[in-house]
């Protein structure tokens, strides 16, 4: 059975620079009826191992170390014995999470992770944060951004360890040169498609936001 995607949003607390915001995260489950991998352990440990379904989890893997997107990553692979998967450049953002726990392995550009004989393709993609990635899975059609990139223009760079014109770089060199019918599966709300996307990109950078 070739790979699925699946879809549960969890709901919890973001954190950084002294705030606090009440917010809903995508959580991703790629696999098929043996294995799976997590994209963004969010929130609820118990409610992504019940959707698992008893499948055999291969990694968590993080998009960036915002705690709303890996809280529940320790907890997820101590069920599961999976381990979790981080680019090393947001290490400093781990520690405000978990400061007692360290990821397993690191997730370096390039690298190709294997599940249910599909490839997803690590691109890191800084900006909202340093070790920001995304995971492109041309087989399924679709590219997992974080908080890269959403409907309607890029992620967040007005906190700590973000910049604008990172972002934008990263989405202009790295997604928008995906093909233009590509699924884009953010971290937060609404999917969309890299063609949606790529005309606007001259009105973020006029934006600045």
């Amino acid at each position: 059975m070739a790979a699925r995607v699946e879809q549960l949003v969890t709901s919890g607390e973001f954190s950084l620079d002294g705030g606090t915001w009440q917010v809903d995260n995508n959580v991703w489950i790629v696999g098929d009826d043996a294995e799976a991998v997590v994209i963004d352990a969010a929130h609820d440990a118990a409610a992504i191992h019940a959707a698992l379904g008893g499948r055999r989890l291969l990694a968590v893997v993080s998009t960036h170390a915002h705690n709303d997107h890996v809280n529940a990553a320790p907890a997820l692979a101590a069920l599961t014995g999976a381990p979790v998967l981080l680019h090393p450049s947001d290490q400093v953002l781990w520690r405000q999470a978990h400061p007692d726990r360290e990821p397993d392995a690191p997730l370096a550009d390039g690298q190709q992770l294997s599940v249910a004989g599909t490839v997803l393709t690590v691109l890191h993609t800084p900006g909202h944060s340093p070790g920001a990635v995304s995971l492109y899975a041309p087989e399924l059609g679709t590219v997992f951004t974080g908080d890269t990139l959403f409907a309607g223009g890029p992620g967040a760079t007005g906190r700590s360890f973000s910049d604008f014109p990172t972002i934008v770089a990263s989405i202009r060199e790295r997604l928008l040169t995906l093909p233009p019918e590509t699924v884009v599966r953010t971290g937060h709300g609404d999917s969309t498609t890299v063609g949606a996307e790529a005309p606007h990109l001259e009105e973020w950078i006029a934006r600045g936001h």
